[in-house]
């Protein structure tokens, strides 16, 4: 049985197939548009998903989409009859979509798939849910998953059993932890849906000065994690922004101007938001135990991607377990949607793997070595080939050690906005310049923003204080006390963004100011040739941790194609990029030429 699901039209659109329960192919849309967080119905990535299963439209049983747009519809039409006459301008905008496309759209699936059969609708938190639950290794399991909004929930506590999913309670819009996160992330000046996860690394920067009146005046928070928010502060309901004149005269001033300096204020309140999540989060996942009684958790929704919070709930020790969904945003629901149309809709028994069913998340395109060394070729590409993979992993460690950055082009792309060791940009751990070049000359963005480490997973409880594994880049753990440097001093009185350039441990690109981390651990078993380069580095340096950042500079996606690798590498200040088995050196690259087309006119043939 062969299932596509399909998410779409709001943010990270994406597709995936399945065969019989199997994960075959899972990507975003925005990898091959290379439109950042790509909305648009998922043509190119349904194409990939169908050529990677080897079949056609014809031989699909079913074509499934991640929420149900009728139910979305009428919720938006509450809302815009609740608050009216407020919100006339944002309801002219939303509606000719709605009547032109949303309200058909298994008319529209048809026409762009041009497909004849079974098309089906899961629910927005339902399709979380099984995201979360059937990749999972666990047999029975508590689910939490906590977003913006899908039809009207905006939390959602269910059980996972055998090949069922059910929902045994929800918070409902418009109060929402993620809309919530999403306010404080477009008042700090960062784009909503897209910069939330920088108020999270500007956080520990600030102060949680806030958090009273946070309480005092917008949440309403009670002990089963359910809550009421204040709508007088907020303008979502009805508005084209989050926040509004109100919400500005209780936090000292209007919002940041995008792309202005940063204040102590928007560090603080970058503080205050992150503390009230973490214990938000911390009470719902409480009260989802005592409702189950389950020993192991599952969650997704895009808040389940703070991964601050993941490791609170992990330390907390609420649960025996905890599996989180690599793709837990909307992404994720495509995946979600079809596994629960397996289960649900046709019934089919469950066969749980260990570690998971996600594979790694390794589940894009990838590229065999003879396609890339004629793209090479045809292209003009200085480069070498390396025949043996182990003596090109010792020339990427020496390079590394010599504190070079790394583009690293490995296997089948990731599904989920984490790289993990096939599109990544590595560096040095141990570097005190690391965090900062990567930054500034790479990845072009704000300097605050902290760098993620991999780790032999062997290795990891002897640099990390985690007793788990991590694979997915999703839980925060702080560096171990033995390799952290006190401070004292003057350094002890630094105070915001001063405290950037204080080396605190021995791994000080990948060590946030407040001694954190987020942990990639690195399996063998997933991911042998980042484990085989990783294992070279330690065996050169006896350090077995480099830095890990996604491949791609800031406001475009992470490459797909040894063309968009390439591109990237030669428009930024990286010094080597290894595309399979081949390394392209900067110093022997001809002069890059940007063309309107760049990306088609160097697409492999």
């Amino acid at each position: 049985m062969t299932i596509l699901g399909l998410s779409a039209f709001y943010h990270d659109s994406a597709a995936c197939l399945i065969r019989d329960g199997e994960i075959i192919a899972a990507a975003q849309e925005e990898r091959f548009s290379r439109k950042k967080h790509d909305e648009r119905f998922p043509t190119h990535a349904a194409e990939f998903c169908l050529k990677q299963a080897q079949c056609t439209v014809a031989d699909l049983d079913a074509v499934v989409f991640y929420d149900k747009p009728f139910l979305k519809f009428n919720r938006l039409l509450e809302t815009y009859l609740a608050f009216a006459p407020q919100g006339l301008r944002s309801f002219m905008m939303a509606m000719p979509v709605w009547l032109k496309d949303k309200l058909w759209l298994s008319d529209h699936i048809a026409a762009e798939l041009q497909y004849e059969g079974k098309i089906l609708f899961t629910e927005h938190h339902e399709s979380h849910a099984g995201s979360a639950f059937f990749p999972s290794p666990f047999e029975h399991a508590a689910i939490v998953t906590i977003d913006g909004v899908g039809e009207y929930a905006t939390t959602s506590i269910a059980i996972g059993e055998n090949n069922r999913v059910t929902v045994l309670e929800e918070q409902h819009f418009p109060h929402s932890l993620g809309l919530l996160y999403s306010a404080f992330t477009y008042f700090t000046g960062f784009k909503v849906n897209s910069g939330e996860y920088k108020v999270m690394g500007l956080a520990p920067y600030g102060e949680p000065k806030y958090v009273k009146t946070i309480y005092d005046n917008l949440l309403d928070l009670r002990d089963d994690g359910s809550f009421a928010m204040n709508m007088e502060y907020f303008n979502y309901a009805v508005g084209l922004t989050m926040t509004n004149d109100k919400f500005s005269m209780l936090f000292d001033g209007p919002p940041r101007t995008p792309e202005s300096p940063l204040t102590q204020r928007e560090m603080d309140l970058a503080a205050s938001i992150q503390v009230v999540t973490e214990e938000v989060m911390v009470k719902i996942v409480h009260h989802a135990k005592e409702m189950t009684g389950e020993k192991n958790l599952c969650l997704a929704g895009g808040v389940a991607l703070n991964c601050v919070a993941n490791g609170k709930i992990l330390r907390d020790k609420i649960f025996d377990s905890i599996w989180i969904q690599p793709a837990s945003g909307d992404a994720g629901g495509a995946l979600g949607a079809a596994l629960v149309a397996y289960y649900h809709h046709f019934e089919k028994e469950r066969k749980i793997r260990t570690p998971d069913s996600q594979q790694g998340s390794y589940l894009g395109p990838s590229y065999a070595y003879a396609d890339i060394e004629h793209f090479l070729q045809q292209k003009n590409i200085p480069h070498t080939r390396y025949e043996n993979f182990d003596l090109l992993c010792k020339r990427v460690s020496s390079f590394l050690v010599e504190e070079n950055v790394v583009g690293w082009f490995q296997g089948r792309m990731e599904f989920g906005p984490r790289a993990l060791g096939n599109r990544s940009i590595l560096g040095d751990a141990r570097s005190p310049e690391m965090q900062k070049k990567m930054n500034l000359k790479i990845k072009y963005r704000e300097s605050f923003r902290p760098f993620a480490p991999a780790v032999l997973a062997e290795y990891a409880d002897q640099w990390f204080q985690i007793s788990c594994d991590s694979p997915y880049m999703l839980l925060v753990a702080d560096i171990v006390k033995a390799k952290q440097f006190e401070m004292s001093g003057e350094r002890l009185h630094l105070w915001g963004i001063e405290k950037l350039h204080s080396i605190r441990s021995t791994i000080p690109a990948v060590t946030h100011i407040d001694y954190s981390a987020r942990i990639q651990t690195v399996h063998k078993e997933t991911n042998p040739q980042f484990h085989q380069l990783l294992t070279n580095f330690f065996q050169l340096t006896g350090c077995p941790v480099l830095v890990n950042t996604s491949f791609n500079v800031r406001g475009e996606p992470i490459v797909e194609s040894p063309a968009d690798a390439y591109q990237c590498f030669m428009r930024t200040k990286m010094d080597v990029l290894v595309l399979g088995n081949f390394i392209l050196l900067k110093s022997e690259q001809p002069e890059f030429t940007e063309t309107t087309d760049w990306r088609k006119e160097f697409a492999l043939d």
